[in-house]
């Protein structure tokens, strides 16, 4: 069964669950392919930061748009 608070393009993070690394990002699209952890990683995701944040779904690192970023258009 899916954890409702992680389904969607924007999942949620969730306190005592999700890992407190933040990447600070200048764009509303991301990247992620979980090398920032340090481990293997995985197939790489394009995250889309809709309000100010993003989890992303593999490996819960949570992507915050920097302050005065995010002009891209949402492209």
């Amino acid at each position: 069964m899916r954890d409702p608070n992680q389904t969607g393009y924007t999942p949620k993070a969730i306190a005592g669950v999700t890992p407190h690394q933040r990447v600070l990002a200048d764009r509303r699209a991301v990247p992620c392919d979980g090398e920032v952890v340090g481990a293997s990683g995985h197939p790489r995701v394009w995250l889309r930061i809709v309000d100010h944040e993003v989890t992303c779904p593999y490996c819960s690192i949570t992507y915050v748009l920097r302050d005065g970023a995010g002009g891209d258009g949402h492209h």
